[in-house]
C-alpha cells in the first residue's frame, strides 16, 4: 500500500503529546493523520490533518472515527476495546490489536498474562475492591509494607501508592485493585520493544530509570543503563519474550524490576510509545515514534543504536502551582550543550502534570547525567 502522499488514513486514538510526537514523523512521511481526543486543547490538535472532538471511552465515538481511516493505532491504553474489536471484524487494521490490549488495558489481567506465559513478575494479589484488601489486612492474609494499583486507569504515578500502615488505604479508590510484593529492587529499567506484522523485532538499548519520591513519577530516563551486560542482555531477553507472548504489533515498553539478586521482574508493560524512550529522539538513529509507525506499517524497522548517550528528564509541574504555564529559566538550560526542550503543548500547569522533557545528549553518559542535574534544578514549570 501507498502511505505516503496519497490518500490513506492512519487514525490515532488520543491527541495528547505521545500523539504529537508521533505527528512530527507523519508529517516527515507526508502521511494523512486523523486524531480522536476530548480534548478542544489536545496537544496533537495542529499537528493533525483532521481532529475529532470525542470520547474515548465511547463505543459510538471510537467506531465511527474508526470507519473512516486505514489503519488505527493508539498513544493512550484507555479507549473503548468493544469498537475496536468490531472495526477488527469488519477489517479494519488495529494495532496494537483489541486482543492484546485487553491483556493489558486491566493491570490484575496483565499480572495473570505473565503468570500463565511463565515471564517474571512479583507476587501479587487481586481483589474486586479496596474493602477486601482492609479485610485480607486484618485476617493476616497481607501484610505491611506493600504496593497498591488501581486495575484500570492509573497513569503517571497515579494509581499507584506504597502501603506502609493502614492509614495509607484511606483516600484511594475503592474498586478493583491489585496489590504487590514490595520488591526491593536495586535499580528500575525498562525496554522497548519494536515489531511489525511481519514479524522483524528489534529492542532499543536498555534505559535505567530514576524515580521522583513523592510523585511516583520518572524523574530521569538514561540510556544506555549502567549495569552489567549480562543484565541488560537478560532484560532484553525478558523483553522480547514479553512482546512475543502478546504478539504484539507496535511498540512494547516494558518497565522492569532488578532485584538485589540479579534477577528481572517485569513491573508493567504499554503498548505504545512511552515515557522511557523519550531520548531516542535526540539520542537513537531512529527515535520510537517513526519506529511505532514503521511497526504499525509494516515497514522495515529503524536502526535503535544510539548515537550517543542521552538523558532525559521530565518537566513537570511545580509544586503550588495551578493556571497558565510558564516556563523559567528556559533560556539558561537551552544555552548548555547538547540540550533540547520538547514543550507539549499545555496551557495550563499543575502540581506534577507532565508539561514536557529535555533530552540531553553527550558521547559520555555521566556528563550527561550531570548536565541533566543542572537541566532540573535551573527550569522550574511554574503559574503566572
Amino acid at each position: 500500500m501507498n502511505y505516503f502522499s496519497s490518500d490513506f488514513k492512519l487514525g490515532i486514538l488520543g491527541g495528547g503529546q505521545l500523539g504529537k510526537m508521533l505527528l512530527y514523523n507523519t508529517r516527515k512521511f507526508d502521511i494523512t493523520t486523523h486524531v480522536l481526543d476530548p480534548s478542544d486543547d489536545a496537544p496533537s490538535k495542529l499537528a493533525c490533518n483532521l481532529f475529532t472532538k470525542g470520547d474515548l471511552m465511547n463505543y459510538d465515538d471510537v467506531y465511527n472515527f474508526g470507519k473512516q481511516i486505514d489503519v488505527l493505532t493508539i498513544e493512550i491504553e484507555n479507549v473503548n476495546l468493544d469498537a475496536l474489536e468490531q472495526l477488527e471484524k469488519e477489517g479494519k487494521k488495529v494495532y496494537p490489536s483489541s486482543k492484546t490490549l485487553r491483556k493489558i488495558q486491566n493491570k490484575a489481567t496483565q499480572k495473570l498474562f505473565y503468570v500463565d506465559n511463565n515471564l517474571p513478575t512479583a507476587p501479587f494479589s487481586r481483589f474486586a475492591y479496596l474493602s477486601e484488601v482492609k479485610d485480607a489486612i486484618s485476617n493476616e492474609a497481607l501484610e505491611f509494607p506493600f504496593v497498591w494499583k488501581s486495575a484500570q486507569f492509573g497513569y503517571d504515578g497515579n494509581g499507584v501508592q506504597i502501603v506502609r500502615k493502614i492509614e495509607d488505604l484511606q483516600d484511594l479508590p475503592k474498586g478493583e485493585c491489585i496489590t504487590e510484593e514490595l520488591v526491593p529492587f536495586k535499580n528500575e529499567l525498562a525496554v522497548i520493544v519494536s515489531r511489525n506484522p511481519s514479524g522483524e523485532v528489534k529492542t532499543y538499548p536498555v534505559v535505567e530509570m530514576e524515580f521522583h519520591p513523592e510523585a511516583n513519577q520518572v524523574e530521569y530516563v538514561i540510556c544506555p543503563a549502567r549495569v552489567s551486560n549480562d543484565i541488560l542482555k537478560k532484560a532484553q531477553n525478558v523483553a522480547i519474550k514479553t512482546s512475543e507472548a502478546y504478539n504484539h504489533v507496535g511498540l512494547l515498553a516494558v518497565e522492569l524490576f532488578l532485584t538485589q539478586d540479579d534477577e528481572i521482574l517485569i513491573n508493567e508493560v504499554a503498548p505504545r510509545p512511552h515515557n522511557s524512550g523519550h531520548q531516542t529522539i535526540e539520542a537513537s538513529y531512529t527515535c520510537q515514534f517513526e519506529q511505532h509507525i514503521r511497526s504499525i506499517l509494516d515497514l522495515p524497522l529503524g536502526n535503535t543504536d544510539n548515537k550517543a548517550a542521552g538523558v532525559m528528564v521530565n518537566l513537570v509541574g511545580k509544586e503550588g502551582h495551578t493556571g497558565n504555564v510558564v516556563y523559567k529559566n528556559i533560556e539558561n538550560i537551552m544555552s548548555l550543550d547538547g540540550v533540547t526542550p520538547h514543550i507539549y503543548g499545555k496551557k495550563q500547569t499543575r502540581p506534577f502534570r507532565k508539561m514536557g522533557h529535555v533530552t540531553i545528549v553527550n558521547a559520555d553518559i555521566d556528563k550527561a547525567r550531570e548536565i541533566a542535574q543542572e537541566v532540573k534544578q535551573s527550569i522550574e514549570v511554574i503559574s503566572i
